[in-house]
């Protein structure tokens, strides 16, 4: 739990920018040996991913961030090697970092809001899923939202995110739900919005509102396990 917190602890200190971190260590190099170091880099990386070798793939971003502060192509490779790699802390803190200098990088949004939400940090991942859904319009954003919303038992902010949700949820998007250990059940987005929806309304003790949501939810996907199980709650 210490160790947790710490790196929590790390994640809401974490403002600096890349530019600024390698300000004072970056060496002063011509343009065409900074070239020529860089091509030498990046063959390496490319080398290193193909051979599954994390750790001189992240040796060799780390030395192109250095050399080349504003550019934030490679922390964005190096996030997302983070994050590939289950190392969650690590992937959060550099897709900050990057956020700090592009506020719009999707990818970047993308790798701090999972990630925050796989170290538990729901209330820091929220803002970066909604930020998602305004610039992507992406309704998988928009319904990881409205479950850490509800979560949060911000259940005002759940149910209009589930009112939107459900208006705009389109028919061939579906979201995956487990069934088992090994197997996942894909759902119509609806579906999964009204099923949200009565999970509120559940938790909120509106027993016939949420009873009603999860028969929707079922009309819509009538094998839909999840809301059958929250159905018998509700009854």
């Amino acid at each position: 739990m210490k160790h947790v917190l710490s790196m929590l602890f790390l994640l809401i200190c974490a403002s600096a920018t890349f530019a600024q971190n390698t300000d004072s260590i970056q060496p002063r190099l011509d343009a065409n040996t900074r070239k020529i170091l860089n091509n030498q880099d990046q063959a390496a990386y490319q080398l290193a991913i193909r051979y599954n070798d994390f750790q001189a793939a992240k040796d060799k971003l780390y030395s192109l961030i250095v050399r080349n502060p504003d550019d934030l192509r490679y922390p964005e490779l190096l996030g997302s090697l983070y994050f590939e790699n289950g190392m969650s802390t690590s992937a959060a803190l550099v897709a900050l970092d990057i956020l700090e200098v592009n506020d719009k990088s999707i990818g970047s949004l993308e790798i701090a809001a999972f990630s925050l939400e796989q170290l538990g940090a729901l209330d820091r991942a929220l803002p970066h899923f909604e930020r998602l859904f305004l610039l992507t319009g992406d309704n998988f954003s928009l319904y990881k939202s409205g479950f850490i919303q509800y979560s949060l038992k911000k259940y005002q902010e759940a149910i209009n995110s589930t009112d939107m949700l459900i208006k705009n949820a389109k028919a061939d998007e579906k979201i995956g739900f487990p069934v088992s250990q090994t197997e996942t059940q894909e759902i119509g987005m609806k579906a999964a919005g009204l099923n949200l929806r009565g999970m509120i309304y559940l938790d909120q003790g509106s027993k016939a509102e949420a009873k009603t949501a999860f028969e929707e939810a079922i009309q819509l996907e009538p094998n839909f396990t999840l809301a059958k199980e929250n159905l018998k709650k509700a009854m």
